[in-house]
């Protein structure tokens, strides 16, 4: 019984000394969790001193500003409040803005192993105007040393491994501030990124990425990459878009003669690049309402010929170049209106294709693709019925096309501009038509240009009599001559001009031979007999 007590009081006294113990370790715990918790508020503005003042010295060409830092000893996380990146050459505004990016251990990997960083970026801000872009562009420092690495690692000594980037927003402010592009809660999420798991893989890291465009549009992409691919990171990836407001892009077109309004742009596709590979491959695209014209002037005409050399070179450079592919299965234009404007004084002029509906299938650049076919139909000057096909073929030894156009029964008074421009003289009723066949192959161009004219009446008293007699009187030239060839039969003044002959210039494009025709041939085969009858008509 005696034995019995003391085993009951020896083993009660070591419950409490184990409970005293376990009160103890817990205390002691709970005294070093906040021991660590408040140490960690009297590491934060060293470290943010040092930090700031460490990413400073690595950029090149812009200044770094941390208000505020926070370092946890508990998990060893690091959160960064207010952090703003500025460029020097422009500092406002602020290139970028972080209102709260956190850095962490990544733990899941912790599990593996390896020990990598986790990044979360709370509603960051970026903005990017055309100065900044164009002193970024005038730099002789290349990108790859300007310290922005070095300057990320900076922040965390951990190598990053997984990305999170929440409600960010873009901003791109062009020539008019009244009209910036902007991209608002945009999400981004990259894992894998150190290709830490399935590192055999081509592209071991997943990422996805949506936003919304311009206010009322959307964009996503969804996809696979290498961000450790050398000597550039590798990508493949899907994407779409949808509502995209065409005329946003307004200012952008403008520096390259073209004039853009309204419209909606819907596109899907998908990318891959890679030192192997470079391929873009838009399946759909489709632009509704759009308005757009090119705009020649005398002003631009020596950047306009820059241009087009450019472009010729680049086509031919891209054209059948292995390693690149860039496709389109299919471009839609729905109720656009397709134009050019001429402001040169005294030849002032605005042609147009008004309700265009195009459709172009199985563009690419090279030749084992196979052909690409275009349809068109629209009302040319808003009245005449507009039919066009078109065959093509990537080149190899140069330009392969074959081109079908017919217009029929243009109101000829829409026309007064062109007219006055090309033959001096306007009309007050009449119609005018179009056919012409072109077919380029082998550096040879072969075909004709046939326009009509029917009930052409150029001279009016009424509309006329404020001009001067002389030129009266070569309206009316120009009226009877119009009558001297009318065919008898059908009423209409017709001619054929038959076009053939090789391409001049190796190194012209297929873009760059259509529109030479339809600059040089079109216009000036509108009235072609008229010139020369006038011209001996004038003559005293």
């Amino acid at each position: 019984m005696e034995e019995q007590k003391e085993d009951k009081s020896h083993h009660f006294a070591k419950k409490v000394l184990g409970s005293k113990i376990v009160r103890w370790g817990t205390g002691v715990f709970a005294a070093l969790l906040l021991l660590l918790f408040v140490g960690s508020f009297f590491l934060d503005e060293p470290l943010r001193t040092m930090m700031e003042k460490n990413m400073n010295s690595h950029l090149r060409g812009y200044s770094v500003r941390l208000p505020e830092l926070h370092f946890q000893l508990i998990g060893l996380s690091l959160t960064l409040k207010g952090l703003t990146i500025s460029q020097q050459a422009h500092p406002e505004p602020p290139v970028a803005n972080f209102p709260l990016l956190k850095a962490s251990i990544h733990w899941r990997e912790i599990l593996t192993g390896r020990l990598v960083a986790e990044f979360r970026l709370e509603e960051p801000k970026i903005n990017i105007n055309l100065l900044q872009l164009r002193s970024e562009a005038a730099s002789n420092v290349p990108l790859k040393e300007r310290g922005w690495q070095q300057a990320i690692q900076d922040i965390y000594p951990l190598k990053i491994n997984n990305v999170v980037i929440h409600n960010a927003s873009i901003t791109y402010v062009d020539l008019d501030p009244k009209r910036p592009l902007i991209l608002s809660h945009l999400n981004l999420q990259a894992d894998n990124i150190r290709n830490l798991r399935l590192p055999d893989k081509i592209y071991p890291s997943s990422f996805h990425l949506d936003t919304h465009i311009f206010g009322t549009g959307h964009g996503s992409v969804d996809g696979k990459a290498n961000f450790l691919a050398e000597p550039v990171p590798s990508i493949k990836a899907g994407f779409t878009l949808d509502k995209i407001p065409i005329a946003y892009f307004k200012p952008m077109a403008a520096r390259s003669s073209f004039s853009i309004n309204d419209g909606i742009l819907g596109a899907s596709g998908n990318v891959e690049y890679s030192p192997e590979i470079k391929k873009a491959h838009l399946t759909e695209l489709a632009i509704q309402g759009m308005k757009i014209d090119y705009i020649h002037s005398p002003r631009t005409a020596g950047a306009e010929k820059k241009r087009v050399a450019i472009a010729g070179k680049m086509a031919k450079k891209l054209s059948n170049k292995p390693g690149m592919l860039l496709s389109i299965d299919q471009l839609n234009l729905t109720r656009c209106m397709i134009g050019m404007v001429n402001k040169t004084p005294g030849e002032s002029y605005h042609i147009f294709i008004a309700d265009t509906d195009l459709q172009l299938k199985n563009l690419s650049n090279h030749f084992s693709q196979g052909p690409a076919d275009v349809k068109l139909s629209g009302k040319f000057m808003g009245s005449g019925l507009t039919t066009a096909t078109a065959r093509f073929r990537p080149e190899i030894k140069g330009p392969d096309i074959d081109l079908y156009v017919k217009i029929e029964d243009t109101q000829l008074k829409t026309m007064n501009d062109l007219l006055r421009a090309y033959g001096d003289f306007d009309v007050t009723g009449g119609v005018f038509s179009f056919v012409s066949e072109l077919h380029i192959k082998n550096d040879v161009i072969t075909g004709y240009i046939k326009p009509f004219f029917k009930d052409m009446k150029v001279y009016d008293r009424r509309q006329d009599k404020g001009k001067g007699v002389f030129h009266q009187f070569y309206e009316m030239l120009v009226g009877g001559v119009s009558t001297l060839l009318e065919n008898r039969t059908r009423g209409e003044v017709a001619t054929k001009a038959d076009i053939s002959g090789s391409v001049v210039n190796p190194q012209t494009n297929t873009w760059q031979i259509i529109a030479e025709l339809v600059k040089n041939a079109f216009f000036k085969a509108i009235l072609p007999r008229f010139e020369k009858e006038v011209r001996g008509a004038k003559k005293p």
